[in-house]
């Protein structure tokens, strides 16, 4: 399968969901609502200065568990979480211990495996790659090895190990495949996904549409919005001011919170990576949600 098959952001999400919205509308105990969540990384600045102040904003605002960004050192994070009367299922953390293991038993990725059940997490997932991982269909492929290796240790310890997106690897490569491609084809059933529906949009894909064709391989979503004008797909950076608060954007939020149910997602979180005011941003977004 290369990138073409993907179903490309036209009219197909309308048909596959029908051509009224009001079908669509959230019932009002959805239980992505209910339990919304936020990647952290959105806060990291107010986090650096006061995170329980910021950690008690989030809890205010109506979030009901957090996404942790850079475990295993994400102590204060974890504190100002649990004093808010936060959840705590995922985090993000150290990729390198995975995508680039310092010895063939990944002790490292191992110990962190040891500090995630003491403190109950229940997923772990890589964030990135660095371009060094990522030139070739080949590079994937490596990626996807040790990937399945990480998964299997996770496994035991009762841990979901996902792979969390960005644009780049819908870029095609060798023979038009994309190294997306390549995951989905290589990850073991004990590996899944975390899709981040921005940058699947910033490739010029469908975000709903591609959930729905993963059914069963996504365990956790991204929420956030992207700015009316960008010429895509783009599969490098976007400007800062990209990056929009959830109903200001071109992506359409709520079909992709429908077809999470029947794909068997079990998290949603609002993230997004550049704002102005970040505090004022995770509040619109809520907002928006609630109203739908």
């Amino acid at each position: 399968m290369n990138r073409r098959t993907f179903i490309r952001a036209t009219g197909a999400t309308a048909v596959a969901f029908g051509p009224s919205s009001s079908l669509l509308a959230l019932e009002a105990d959805n239980a992505y609502r209910k339990n919304i969540g936020i990647q952290l990384y959105t806060l990291r600045d107010a986090i650096a200065k006061d995170p329980v102040a910021a950690l008690k904003q989030v809890a205010d605002d109506g979030y009901k568990q957090v996404e942790l960004y850079g475990f295993p050192n994400s102590d204060a994070m974890i504190s100002a979480a649990k004093d808010a009367g936060l959840a705590i299922h995922s985090s993000h953390f150290e990729w390198d211990s995975v995508v680039n293991p310092k010895d063939a038993a990944m002790s490292d990725f191992a110990k962190i495996l040891e500090k995630a059940e003491e403190i109950g997490l229940t997923h772990l997932v890589i964030p990135y790659l660095q371009e060094g991982n990522r030139k070739t269909l080949d590079d994937y492929k490596q990626v996807a090895a040790h990937s399945n290796q990480a998964a299997a240790m996770a496994k035991k310890a009762g841990i979901q190990l996902s792979y969390h997106n960005h644009s780049f690897e819908f870029e095609p490569k060798e023979g038009g495949k994309c190294g997306y491609d390549i995951l989905r084809e290589e990850f073991s059933p004990e590996m899944k996904f975390e899709i981040d529906v921005f940058w699947v949009k910033v490739a010029d894909l469908d975000p709903a549409a591609l959930i729905k064709e993963m059914t069963g391989r996504v365990t956790q979503l991204h929420l956030k919005d992207l700015k009316e004008g960008i010429k895509l797909p783009i599969y490098s950076g976007v400007p800062n001011d990209a990056f929009k608060e959830l109903g200001n954007g071109i992506i359409d939020i709520e079909p992709i919170i429908v077809v999470a149910k029947a794909a068997g997602v079990e998290y949603c979180h609002v993230e997004q990576d550049q704002s102005p005011d970040p505090l004022a941003s995770i509040q619109e977004s809520i907002q928006y949600l609630n109203k739908l």
